[in-house]
Protein backbone atom coordinates (compact mmCIF):
# COMPACT_ATOMS: atom_id res chain seq x y z
CA UNK A 1 0.00 0.00 0.00
CA UNK A 2 1.06 3.98 -0.30
CA UNK A 3 1.91 5.32 2.66
CA UNK A 4 3.50 8.04 3.48
CA UNK A 5 6.63 8.29 5.90
CA UNK A 6 5.36 9.89 8.59
CA UNK A 7 2.27 7.96 9.87
CA UNK A 8 -1.06 10.04 11.46
CA UNK A 9 -0.92 8.19 14.43
CA UNK A 10 2.61 9.43 14.98
CA UNK A 11 2.22 12.81 13.82
CA UNK A 12 -0.84 12.98 16.33
CA UNK A 13 1.25 11.57 18.82
CA UNK A 14 3.64 14.91 18.36
CA UNK A 15 1.09 17.24 18.03
CA UNK A 16 -0.50 15.92 21.16
CA UNK A 17 2.83 16.55 23.10
CA UNK A 18 2.55 20.40 21.97
CA UNK A 19 -1.02 20.17 23.59
CA UNK A 20 0.60 19.12 26.47
CA UNK A 21 2.77 21.55 26.42
CA UNK A 22 0.11 24.70 26.19
CA UNK A 23 -3.01 22.66 27.75
CA UNK A 24 -4.29 25.71 30.73
CA UNK A 25 -6.75 24.17 32.38
CA UNK A 26 -6.60 22.03 35.62
CA UNK A 27 -8.27 20.05 37.55
CA UNK A 28 -9.71 22.49 40.14
CA UNK A 29 -8.95 21.86 43.88
CA UNK A 30 -11.79 20.49 45.45
CA UNK A 31 -12.02 22.75 48.80
CA UNK A 32 -14.27 21.23 51.83
CA UNK A 33 -15.94 17.70 52.65
CA UNK A 34 -16.13 14.36 50.65
CA UNK A 35 -14.93 13.29 47.42
CA UNK A 36 -13.97 15.69 44.72
CA UNK A 37 -16.46 15.78 41.80
CA UNK A 38 -15.15 14.14 38.87
CA UNK A 39 -14.00 16.10 36.35
CA UNK A 40 -16.10 17.67 33.09
CA UNK A 41 -14.99 16.94 29.21
CA UNK A 42 -12.59 19.73 28.85
CA UNK A 43 -10.44 19.10 32.24
CA UNK A 44 -10.35 15.28 31.07
CA UNK A 45 -8.88 16.70 27.76
CA UNK A 46 -6.27 18.76 30.15
CA UNK A 47 -5.66 16.14 32.00
CA UNK A 48 -4.75 13.53 29.17
CA UNK A 49 -2.58 16.20 27.40
CA UNK A 50 -0.75 16.80 30.81
CA UNK A 51 0.08 12.62 30.64
CA UNK A 52 1.24 13.31 27.19
CA UNK A 53 -1.55 11.43 26.19
CA UNK A 54 -3.92 11.80 23.33
CA UNK A 55 -7.67 13.65 24.71
CA UNK A 56 -11.35 11.71 23.56
CA UNK A 57 -12.23 13.40 20.25
CA UNK A 58 -15.79 14.62 22.11
CA UNK A 59 -13.42 15.61 25.17
CA UNK A 60 -10.49 17.99 23.00
CA UNK A 61 -13.77 19.30 21.05
CA UNK A 62 -15.26 20.68 24.86
CA UNK A 63 -11.64 22.18 25.81
CA UNK A 64 -11.69 23.73 22.41
CA UNK A 65 -15.24 25.57 23.47
CA UNK A 66 -14.30 26.37 26.70
CA UNK A 67 -11.03 28.07 25.29
CA UNK A 68 -13.09 30.14 22.97
CA UNK A 69 -15.59 31.08 25.49
CA UNK A 70 -12.89 32.27 27.82
CA UNK A 71 -11.00 34.15 25.38
CA UNK A 72 -14.49 36.26 23.92
CA UNK A 73 -13.72 37.92 27.90
CA UNK A 74 -9.84 37.68 27.91
CA UNK A 75 -8.87 37.96 24.75
CA UNK A 76 -5.20 39.37 26.29
CA UNK A 77 -4.78 36.00 27.18
CA UNK A 78 -1.51 34.72 25.74
CA UNK A 79 -1.39 31.37 26.73
CA UNK A 80 -5.38 30.55 26.13
CA UNK A 81 -4.77 31.48 22.65
CA UNK A 82 -1.67 28.96 22.13
CA UNK A 83 -3.84 26.41 24.35
CA UNK A 84 -6.61 26.81 21.50
CA UNK A 85 -4.13 27.03 18.54
CA UNK A 86 -2.55 23.81 19.53
CA UNK A 87 -5.71 22.38 20.10
CA UNK A 88 -7.29 23.69 16.92
CA UNK A 89 -4.42 21.64 15.13
CA UNK A 90 -4.56 18.06 16.69
CA UNK A 91 -8.36 17.77 15.97
CA UNK A 92 -7.71 18.74 12.67
CA UNK A 93 -5.00 16.19 12.35
CA UNK A 94 -7.27 13.24 14.27
CA UNK A 95 -9.61 13.65 11.61
CA UNK A 96 -8.14 14.98 8.64
CA UNK A 97 -9.95 18.49 8.15
CA UNK A 98 -8.41 20.98 6.81
CA UNK A 99 -10.47 23.87 8.35
CA UNK A 100 -8.95 23.53 11.74
CA UNK A 101 -5.50 24.55 10.57
CA UNK A 102 -6.14 28.33 9.15
CA UNK A 103 -8.01 28.51 12.80
CA UNK A 104 -5.21 27.17 14.61
CA UNK A 105 -2.99 29.59 12.80
CA UNK A 106 -4.80 32.68 13.80
CA UNK A 107 -4.94 31.46 16.96
CA UNK A 108 -1.05 31.01 17.68
CA UNK A 109 -0.35 34.25 15.43
CA UNK A 110 -3.02 35.85 18.04
CA UNK A 111 -1.01 34.69 20.98
CA UNK A 112 2.33 35.76 19.47
CA UNK A 113 0.89 38.89 19.27
CA UNK A 114 0.02 39.17 22.63
CA UNK A 115 3.21 38.21 24.01
CA UNK A 116 6.12 38.15 21.51
CA UNK A 117 8.98 35.45 21.06
CA UNK A 118 11.18 37.69 22.11
CA UNK A 119 9.40 37.78 25.69
CA UNK A 120 9.05 34.08 26.43
CA UNK A 121 6.32 32.70 24.39
CA UNK A 122 7.58 29.27 23.54
CA UNK A 123 4.26 27.08 23.69
CA UNK A 124 2.84 29.77 20.52
CA UNK A 125 6.30 28.99 18.72
CA UNK A 126 5.91 25.08 19.54
CA UNK A 127 2.33 25.59 18.32
CA UNK A 128 3.48 26.67 15.11
CA UNK A 129 5.66 23.99 14.51
CA UNK A 130 3.36 21.26 14.90
CA UNK A 131 0.93 23.30 12.70
CA UNK A 132 3.65 23.32 9.94
CA UNK A 133 4.82 19.89 10.54
CA UNK A 134 0.70 19.05 10.18
CA UNK A 135 0.93 20.68 6.92
CA UNK A 136 3.73 19.22 5.87
CA UNK A 137 6.35 22.26 6.08
CA UNK A 138 9.20 20.80 7.32
CA UNK A 139 11.51 23.38 7.06
CA UNK A 140 9.45 25.63 8.86
CA UNK A 141 8.84 22.98 11.62
CA UNK A 142 12.72 22.74 12.07
CA UNK A 143 12.88 26.29 12.18
CA UNK A 144 9.97 26.62 15.23
CA UNK A 145 11.42 23.38 16.74
CA UNK A 146 14.93 24.88 16.40
CA UNK A 147 14.23 27.71 17.74
CA UNK A 148 12.48 26.50 20.95
CA UNK A 149 15.03 23.91 21.29
CA UNK A 150 17.66 26.98 21.75
CA UNK A 151 15.74 28.99 24.28
CA UNK A 152 14.97 25.85 26.61
CA UNK A 153 16.80 22.51 25.62
CA UNK A 154 15.37 20.66 28.55
CA UNK A 155 11.40 21.33 26.92
CA UNK A 156 10.33 17.52 25.64
CA UNK A 157 7.63 18.84 23.35
CA UNK A 158 9.63 20.34 21.33
CA UNK A 159 11.56 17.11 19.98
CA UNK A 160 8.46 15.36 18.63
CA UNK A 161 8.32 18.28 16.21
CA UNK A 162 12.13 18.16 15.15
CA UNK A 163 11.52 14.18 14.51
CA UNK A 164 8.93 14.72 12.10
CA UNK A 165 10.49 18.03 10.74
CA UNK A 166 14.26 15.99 10.01
CA UNK A 167 12.54 13.07 8.78
CA UNK A 168 11.12 15.09 5.93
CA UNK A 169 13.32 17.29 5.23
CA UNK A 170 15.24 13.79 4.96
CA UNK A 171 17.54 14.31 7.62
CA UNK A 172 17.94 10.92 9.44
CA UNK A 173 20.74 11.43 11.85
CA UNK A 174 19.25 14.91 13.05
CA UNK A 175 15.58 12.38 13.75
CA UNK A 176 17.48 9.92 15.29
CA UNK A 177 19.65 12.45 17.70
CA UNK A 178 16.38 14.20 18.80
CA UNK A 179 14.83 10.91 19.93
CA UNK A 180 17.79 9.88 21.84
CA UNK A 181 17.09 13.54 23.59
CA UNK A 182 13.59 12.84 24.02
CA UNK A 183 13.66 9.71 25.18
CA UNK A 184 16.82 11.47 28.02
CA UNK A 185 13.99 14.20 28.78
CA UNK A 186 10.55 12.47 29.01
CA UNK A 187 9.09 8.72 30.12
CA UNK A 188 5.66 7.69 28.73
CA UNK A 189 3.53 6.22 25.76
CA UNK A 190 4.64 9.15 23.81
CA UNK A 191 8.12 8.52 23.43
CA UNK A 192 7.79 5.02 23.17
CA UNK A 193 5.94 5.52 20.44
CA UNK A 194 8.31 7.64 19.33
CA UNK A 195 11.11 4.87 19.50
CA UNK A 196 8.85 2.49 17.81
CA UNK A 197 9.00 5.04 14.90
CA UNK A 198 12.50 4.98 14.87
CA UNK A 199 13.27 1.58 15.21
CA UNK A 200 10.73 1.21 12.64
CA UNK A 201 12.49 3.53 10.00
CA UNK A 202 15.85 2.11 10.65
CA UNK A 203 14.62 -1.36 9.85
CA UNK A 204 14.79 -2.74 13.02
CA UNK A 205 11.21 -4.69 13.00
CA UNK A 206 11.33 -6.72 16.37
CA UNK A 207 13.11 -3.63 19.01
CA UNK A 208 10.11 -1.47 17.20
CA UNK A 209 7.13 -3.91 17.91
CA UNK A 210 8.64 -3.79 21.36
CA UNK A 211 8.31 -0.54 22.19
CA UNK A 212 4.94 -0.13 20.52
CA UNK A 213 3.74 -3.07 22.84
CA UNK A 214 5.44 -0.55 25.84
CA UNK A 215 3.64 2.12 24.19
CA UNK A 216 0.26 0.75 24.22
CA UNK A 217 0.79 -0.91 27.85
CA UNK A 218 1.59 2.58 29.34
CA UNK A 219 -1.02 4.77 27.39
CA UNK A 220 -3.11 6.37 29.73
CA UNK A 221 -6.78 7.25 27.88
CA UNK A 222 -8.67 4.59 25.44
CA UNK A 223 -7.74 7.14 22.82
CA UNK A 224 -4.42 7.04 23.08
CA UNK A 225 -4.24 3.17 22.85
CA UNK A 226 -6.43 2.92 20.16
CA UNK A 227 -3.56 4.85 18.41
CA UNK A 228 -0.69 2.77 20.09
CA UNK A 229 -2.81 -0.51 18.97
CA UNK A 230 -2.98 1.00 15.69
CA UNK A 231 0.45 1.97 15.13
CA UNK A 232 0.97 -2.00 16.60
CA UNK A 233 -1.50 -3.09 13.41
CA UNK A 234 0.34 -1.16 10.82
CA UNK A 235 3.88 -2.85 12.08
CA UNK A 236 2.48 -6.31 11.60
CA UNK A 237 0.65 -5.41 8.44
CA UNK A 238 4.34 -4.26 7.30
CA UNK A 239 5.78 -7.44 8.45
CA UNK A 240 3.28 -9.32 6.01
CA UNK A 241 1.35 -10.82 9.12
CA UNK A 242 -2.52 -9.62 8.03
CA UNK A 243 -3.77 -11.97 10.78
CA UNK A 244 -1.94 -10.16 13.46
CA UNK A 245 -2.40 -6.98 12.06
CA UNK A 246 -6.48 -7.48 12.09
CA UNK A 247 -6.20 -8.80 15.83
CA UNK A 248 -4.56 -5.41 16.94
CA UNK A 249 -7.02 -3.16 14.70
CA UNK A 250 -10.00 -5.35 16.20
CA UNK A 251 -8.60 -5.11 19.44
CA UNK A 252 -7.97 -0.66 18.64
CA UNK A 253 -11.99 -0.25 17.76
CA UNK A 254 -13.59 -2.17 20.81
CA UNK A 255 -12.15 0.97 22.72
CA UNK A 256 -12.66 3.69 20.09
CA UNK A 257 -15.09 2.61 17.51
CA UNK A 258 -14.85 5.33 14.93
CA UNK A 259 -10.74 4.94 14.91
CA UNK A 260 -9.84 6.39 11.59
CA UNK A 261 -6.64 4.53 10.95
CA UNK A 262 -7.92 1.39 12.42
CA UNK A 263 -10.44 1.02 10.34
CA UNK A 264 -8.19 2.18 7.19
CA UNK A 265 -5.76 -0.50 8.78
CA UNK A 266 -8.08 -3.50 8.98
CA UNK A 267 -9.42 -3.00 5.56
CA UNK A 268 -6.31 -3.60 3.72
CA UNK A 269 -5.68 -6.25 6.14
CA UNK A 270 -9.32 -8.05 5.07
CA UNK A 271 -8.20 -6.92 1.50
CA UNK A 272 -5.03 -8.77 1.90
CA UNK A 273 -6.59 -11.56 3.22
CA UNK A 274 -9.01 -11.89 0.47
CA UNK A 275 -12.19 -10.35 2.18
CA UNK A 276 -12.61 -7.76 -0.36
CA UNK A 277 -16.22 -7.05 0.50
CA UNK A 278 -15.53 -6.59 4.41
CA UNK A 279 -12.61 -4.36 3.53
CA UNK A 280 -14.58 -1.98 0.89
CA UNK A 281 -17.31 -1.86 3.93
CA UNK A 282 -14.29 -0.38 6.63
CA UNK A 283 -12.58 1.40 3.64
CA UNK A 284 -16.46 2.98 3.32
CA UNK A 285 -15.90 3.68 7.11
CA UNK A 286 -12.51 4.81 7.14
CA UNK A 287 -12.91 7.55 4.82
CA UNK A 288 -16.40 9.14 6.34
CA UNK A 289 -14.43 9.12 9.64
CA UNK A 290 -10.44 10.19 8.76
CA UNK A 291 -10.48 11.44 4.54
CA UNK A 292 -6.71 11.32 4.50
CA UNK A 293 -5.53 11.26 0.78
CA UNK A 294 -3.91 8.07 0.71
CA UNK A 295 -6.15 6.51 1.98
CA UNK A 296 -8.61 7.41 -0.94
CA UNK A 297 -6.23 6.07 -2.91
CA UNK A 298 -5.78 2.72 -1.27
CA UNK A 299 -9.40 2.43 -1.52
CA UNK A 300 -9.63 3.21 -5.05
CA UNK A 301 -6.75 0.49 -5.96
CA UNK A 302 -8.51 -2.00 -4.49
CA UNK A 303 -11.88 -1.10 -6.18
CA UNK A 304 -9.41 -0.97 -9.50
CA UNK A 305 -8.04 -4.93 -8.84
CA UNK A 306 -11.97 -5.70 -7.75
CA UNK A 307 -12.81 -4.34 -11.43
CA UNK A 308 -15.13 -1.92 -9.75
CA UNK A 309 -13.83 1.13 -12.37
CA UNK A 310 -16.58 3.35 -12.10
CA UNK A 311 -15.61 3.14 -8.61
CA UNK A 312 -12.06 3.54 -8.58
CA UNK A 313 -12.75 6.25 -10.80
CA UNK A 314 -14.86 8.16 -8.88
CA UNK A 315 -12.29 7.97 -5.73
CA UNK A 316 -8.94 9.31 -7.95
CA UNK A 317 -11.43 12.09 -9.26
CA UNK A 318 -11.93 12.54 -5.48
CA UNK A 319 -8.39 12.81 -4.72
CA UNK A 320 -7.34 15.10 -7.48
CA UNK A 321 -10.06 17.25 -6.64
CA UNK A 322 -10.05 17.48 -3.03
CA UNK A 323 -8.56 20.21 -0.69
CA UNK A 324 -5.91 18.20 0.80
CA UNK A 325 -2.36 19.12 2.99
CA UNK A 326 0.34 16.58 3.24
CA UNK A 327 -1.05 15.23 0.01
CA UNK A 328 1.64 15.35 -2.81
CA UNK A 329 3.16 11.56 -2.60
CA UNK A 330 -0.49 10.13 -2.74
CA UNK A 331 -1.33 12.91 -5.88
CA UNK A 332 2.22 11.84 -7.67
CA UNK A 333 1.52 8.30 -7.68
CA UNK A 334 -2.18 8.96 -8.19
CA UNK A 335 -0.90 10.72 -11.45
CA UNK A 336 2.04 8.35 -11.94
CA UNK A 337 0.10 4.96 -12.25
CA UNK A 338 -3.24 6.43 -13.12
CA UNK A 339 -3.16 9.84 -15.00
CA UNK A 340 0.29 11.68 -16.64
CA UNK A 341 3.47 10.40 -15.45
CA UNK A 342 5.11 13.85 -16.65
CA UNK A 343 2.92 15.83 -14.61
CA UNK A 344 3.71 13.59 -11.37
CA UNK A 345 7.85 14.06 -12.43
CA UNK A 346 6.80 18.13 -12.32
CA UNK A 347 4.66 18.44 -9.31
CA UNK A 348 7.13 16.05 -7.69
CA UNK A 349 10.09 17.76 -8.49
CA UNK A 350 9.11 20.83 -6.82
CA UNK A 351 7.92 19.25 -3.42
CA UNK A 352 11.86 17.77 -3.70
CA UNK A 353 13.28 21.27 -4.23
CA UNK A 354 10.48 22.73 -1.43
CA UNK A 355 12.80 20.90 0.89
CA UNK A 356 10.25 17.08 1.13
CA UNK A 357 13.02 14.72 0.97
CA UNK A 358 12.07 11.47 3.02
CA UNK A 359 12.02 8.00 1.77
CA UNK A 360 8.66 8.30 0.23
CA UNK A 361 9.89 11.96 -1.19
CA UNK A 362 12.62 9.97 -2.90
CA UNK A 363 10.37 7.03 -4.04
CA UNK A 364 7.37 8.71 -5.43
CA UNK A 365 9.89 10.93 -7.70
CA UNK A 366 11.53 7.83 -8.84
CA UNK A 367 8.46 5.75 -9.67
CA UNK A 368 6.97 8.76 -11.66
CA UNK A 369 10.28 9.10 -13.74
CA UNK A 370 10.04 5.62 -14.30
CA UNK A 371 6.61 6.04 -15.33
CA UNK A 372 7.35 8.85 -17.68
CA UNK A 373 10.17 6.73 -19.62
CA UNK A 374 12.87 8.06 -17.92
CA UNK A 375 14.50 4.76 -15.59
CA UNK A 376 18.07 5.63 -15.51
CA UNK A 377 17.28 8.68 -13.37
CA UNK A 378 14.30 7.08 -11.70
CA UNK A 379 17.05 4.40 -10.57
CA UNK A 380 18.88 7.16 -8.00
CA UNK A 381 15.98 8.11 -6.59
CA UNK A 382 14.93 4.02 -6.00
CA UNK A 383 18.12 3.92 -3.77
CA UNK A 384 17.49 6.97 -1.62
CA UNK A 385 13.78 5.03 -0.83
CA UNK A 386 15.60 1.69 0.05
CA UNK A 387 18.53 2.19 0.94
CA UNK A 388 17.95 4.03 4.47
CA UNK A 389 16.84 1.24 6.37
CA UNK A 390 13.18 1.25 6.29
CA UNK A 391 11.54 -2.14 4.79
CA UNK A 392 9.02 -1.58 2.41
CA UNK A 393 7.05 -4.11 -0.16
CA UNK A 394 6.13 -1.17 -1.94
CA UNK A 395 9.68 0.86 -2.78
CA UNK A 396 11.36 -2.63 -3.18
CA UNK A 397 8.76 -3.53 -5.83
CA UNK A 398 9.02 0.03 -7.64
CA UNK A 399 12.91 -0.69 -7.20
CA UNK A 400 12.77 -3.92 -8.87
CA UNK A 401 10.61 -2.55 -11.59
CA UNK A 402 13.33 0.28 -12.44
CA UNK A 403 15.87 -2.14 -12.88
CA UNK A 404 14.19 -4.17 -14.85
CA UNK A 405 13.87 -1.97 -17.62
CA UNK A 406 17.20 -1.27 -17.16
CA UNK A 407 17.50 -4.70 -18.17
CA UNK A 408 19.83 -5.30 -14.82
CA UNK A 409 18.01 -8.50 -14.31
CA UNK A 410 19.76 -9.56 -11.20
CA UNK A 411 18.93 -6.73 -8.88
CA UNK A 412 15.43 -6.63 -10.50
CA UNK A 413 15.07 -10.22 -9.71
CA UNK A 414 16.04 -9.70 -5.89
CA UNK A 415 14.25 -6.29 -5.48
CA UNK A 416 10.94 -7.97 -6.48
CA UNK A 417 11.49 -11.15 -4.45
CA UNK A 418 12.18 -8.77 -1.45
CA UNK A 419 9.35 -6.76 -1.88
CA UNK A 420 6.67 -10.49 -1.46
CA UNK A 421 8.87 -11.39 1.29
CA UNK A 422 8.41 -8.37 2.86
CA UNK A 423 4.78 -8.54 2.51
CA UNK A 424 2.89 -10.85 -0.03
CA UNK A 425 -0.26 -9.06 0.19
CA UNK A 426 1.44 -5.61 -0.10
CA UNK A 427 -0.94 -3.54 -2.36
CA UNK A 428 -4.13 -5.42 -4.10
CA UNK A 429 -2.55 -4.05 -7.11
CA UNK A 430 0.75 -4.38 -7.40
CA UNK A 431 1.47 -7.41 -5.52
CA UNK A 432 0.19 -9.80 -8.28
CA UNK A 433 2.24 -7.53 -10.90
CA UNK A 434 5.64 -8.32 -8.86
CA UNK A 435 4.73 -12.11 -8.36
CA UNK A 436 4.65 -11.88 -12.93
CA UNK A 437 7.52 -10.19 -12.81
CA UNK A 438 9.70 -12.50 -10.74
CA UNK A 439 7.99 -15.29 -12.84
CA UNK A 440 9.12 -13.46 -16.45
CA UNK A 441 12.65 -13.20 -15.19
CA UNK A 442 12.84 -16.79 -14.41
CA UNK A 443 15.22 -18.28 -11.66
CA UNK A 444 18.81 -16.72 -12.07
CA UNK A 445 20.97 -18.59 -14.64
CA UNK A 446 22.78 -21.91 -13.12
CA UNK A 447 26.14 -20.05 -15.31
CA UNK A 448 28.28 -17.52 -13.38
CA UNK A 449 28.72 -14.29 -14.97
CA UNK A 450 31.67 -14.24 -17.38
CA UNK A 451 33.98 -12.32 -15.21
CA UNK A 452 33.47 -14.46 -11.99
CA UNK A 453 33.55 -17.82 -14.06
CA UNK A 454 37.23 -19.92 -12.42
CA UNK A 455 37.87 -21.01 -16.24
CA UNK A 456 38.59 -17.03 -16.32
CA UNK A 457 40.22 -16.42 -12.80
CA UNK A 458 42.80 -19.54 -14.11
CA UNK A 459 43.07 -17.63 -17.14
CA UNK A 460 44.05 -13.89 -15.08
CA UNK A 461 46.41 -16.01 -12.58
CA UNK A 462 47.87 -17.78 -15.78
CA UNK A 463 48.93 -14.68 -17.35
CA UNK A 464 50.22 -13.37 -14.52
CA UNK A 465 52.38 -15.96 -13.86
CA UNK A 466 53.70 -15.25 -17.63
CA UNK A 467 54.49 -11.82 -17.13
CA UNK A 468 56.32 -12.44 -13.89
CA UNK A 469 58.87 -15.23 -15.38
CA UNK A 470 59.05 -12.52 -18.41
CA UNK A 471 60.01 -9.78 -16.26
CA UNK A 472 62.48 -12.28 -14.37
CA UNK A 473 64.03 -14.01 -16.98
CA UNK A 474 64.65 -10.28 -18.71
CA UNK A 475 65.90 -9.09 -15.43
CA UNK A 476 68.65 -12.35 -15.32
CA UNK A 477 69.84 -11.10 -19.05
CA UNK A 478 70.07 -7.75 -18.25
CA UNK A 479 72.46 -8.70 -15.30
CA UNK A 480 73.86 -11.09 -17.32
CA UNK A 481 75.19 -8.50 -20.01
CA UNK A 482 76.23 -5.91 -17.56
CA UNK A 483 78.55 -8.45 -15.80
CA UNK A 484 79.92 -9.64 -19.35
Amino acid sequence: MKTQNVSRTVLAAGVGAVLAATALLYVPEFVGQGPPPPPGPAERATIAAHAGAQAALPDLAALITDREKWLRGHPDDDASWAALGAAYTERGTRIGDVRDYPRAERALRRSLAERPAARGNVDAQLGLGALAGARGDWRSAKEWGERVRKAQPGRWPAYPVLIDAYNGLGKYEAARTAAEKLEELHAGAVVRARAAQTYRDRGWREDADAAALDAAALAETDADKASSLARLGDLAWERGEAEEALARYGAALRLVRDHGPSLAGRARALAGLDRPDEALRDWRSALSRLPLPEYVLEAGELYEAMGLDEDARALYARLRTGTWVRAEVPLVLLDADHGDPVAAVTRMRAEWARGHRSVAAADALGWALYRAGLPKEALGYAKLATDEGLRSALFAYHRGEIERALEQHGPARRHLAEALRINPRFSPLLAPRAAEAVAALGEPPDELPRELRPEKAETAETAAQTAQTEKTEKTAQVKKSAGA
